[in-house]
Order: structure tokens, then C-alpha cells, then sequence
């Protein structure tokens, strides 16, 4: 089984780079963040075409986030229940395999813009609310993924400029915390469970060749609970579709169940 996560920057503008990119990498399931439109405009016959159900969570002009898999997802949940948002950051959903029930958690993490500002507090007040449902969704679903867009690096090796960029955003001690409170719920960083390639990015800039220079950020991440994480065969980052014209700035992160 295959589960990516992709934050593709607009699904009106790149549908057919995604469904490209699905036709060439038939995953199982697929987390995408950033879609940038309403569930109303949302194209669900042009995945169902390409032989995938769809649920998602969206909004006008910013965020959204959908789940789409192979089978249909059932006992879905949008944004983090008891904690008031009105941005579309969550959708969960249980997808049924042939090892039996898998959660899937889609999440596009706030930015947080810069440290010491009133979007830094509100990333801040998210990730715990997150931290403290995610225990309870581990207690619920053994079998569980959280995947997405976590805008944060969570060390200096997932930065091409660890030491120009200490303390900005994404490389904070309080962010990098965070994600270190996630793992200690019990999960694990699917992407380190291999060797990997130095300079591993997920992220790039669209300004000053960032990707051609691979100035990037490793921000996409799946983690995986103790149920999944032994059968974690491979973890990987797709730079393919970076080089797409018109490119979102992020590239698809998967990861292999054996």
C-alpha cells in the first residue's frame, strides 16, 4: 500500500498535473493541501474518472485539504473537533485495507508567518490543539497516518541554511518541539526511517532559482503510528513534478507499506 502527501498550490490550476501524476504513481491514498477552492467547485468526477473517491474540506482562495483513495473513506472529520478555526486545515478519514482499518490525517499546518507574531501565537495554540486530538485519535485508530504539510523542519538537515535561518520561521525551538511532541504520541518520521540523500528538500522557493540551487526546506512529512510503522517498506520525495511548467512549490512525499 501507497499513501502520499502533496501540497499542490491551487487544485484548479494543477487537477491535471495531480491526476498526471497519479496515472504515473497509483497510490493508494493521497493527502492534498492548499486547494484553494470550495467544496462546491471541487472535481470530484474527474478523480472518480481516474479511479479514485474523493472528500474534502475546502475554502475560498486559501487552504483546503482532501483525501483521495482507492476505496471510499468513511467516518470523516473536518478540522480538529472542539477547537474553533475558521480556516480548512484537517480532514481524517478512515479508509478500509486488506489489513484492516487505516486513519488517515490530512493536515496543512499553519505557516505561522514570523516568530513573535499574532499568526506565530495562532500556529502555536493549533499545534497543541492538534497534539491533544491526535492522542486521542492514536487511542481510537492504532493503525494511523498523519500526513500533509507541516511547515516546519524539523532539524538543521531539513534546511539548506540551518545557520542563516536559526530562528526563523519553520526552525524554531517551539515549532521543532512540536514536532517532536507529535513523535512522542508514539509516532514516527517515515522519511528517517532510510538513508536518505544529504539536502532532502520537499520545498523550494519559487524566487531566486530556488530549486535549481536546491534552497529548499523538508516541510512534507508522514508520520506513522507504532501499528504501521514496522511495515514501512520505503519513504520517498518525488522532485518529478517540481520541474513541471507552472509547478507547485512543493513536491509529493510517499510512503510504501509492505
Amino acid at each position: 500500500m501507497q499513501i502520499a502527501t502533496w501540497n499542490i498550490n491551487s487544485l484548479s490550476v494543477r487537477l491535471p498535473q495531480v491526476l498526471a501524476w497519479l496515472a504515473a504513481n497509483p497510490v493508494d491514498a493521497i493527502g492534498l493541501q492548499e486547494l484553494k477552492l470550495v467544496d462546491e467547485k471541487f472535481p470530484h468526477d474527474a478523480f472518480q474518472a481516474a479511479g479514485y473517491h474523493a472528500v474534502c474540506f475546502g475554502q475560498k482562495t486559501y487552504n483546503g485539504v482532501a483525501i483521495i483513495s482507492r476505496t471510499p473513506a468513511h467516518d470523516v472529520v473536518r478540522n480538529i473537533p472542539g477547537h474553533e478555526d475558521e480556516q480548512a486545515r484537517v480532514i481524517a478519514a478512515t479508509l478500509d485495507t486488506a489489513e484492516g482499518p487505516l486513519r488517515l490525517i490530512n493536515c496543512y499546518f499553519v505557516n505561522g508567518q514570523e516568530p513573535g507574531s499574532d499568526k506565530f501565537a495562532y500556529k502555536l495554540k493549533w499545534l497543541a490543539a492538534l497534539h491533544d486530538w491526535l492522542r486521542q485519535e492514536l487511542a481510537a485508530h492504532p493503525r494511523l497516518a498523519l500526513v500533509g504539510d507541516f511547515n516546519v523542519a524539523p532539524e538543521d538537515r531539513d534546511s539548506y541554511d540551518p545557520v542563516g535561518l536559526k530562528g526563523t520561521i519553520h526552525h524554531t525551538a517551539e515549532e521543532r518541539q512540536h514536532f517532536q511532541d507529535l513523535l512522542a504520541l508514539g509516532l514516527t518520521d517515515a522519511f528517517r526511517l532510510f538513508e536518505q540523500p544529504e539536502k532532502s528538500y520537499s520545498w523550494w522557493d519559487y524566487r531566486q532559482l530556488g530549486f535549481q540551487k536546491n534552497r529548499g526546506l523538508r516541510i512534507d512529512h508522514i508520520l506513522v503510528s507504532q501499528a504501521l510503522c514496522a511495515g514501512v517498506t520505503a519513504c520517498l520525495i518525488d522532485r518529478a513534478p517540481r520541474k513541471n511548467p507552472q509547478p507547485s512549490d512543493h513536491a509529493p512525499v510517499v510512503v510504501t507499506l509492505g
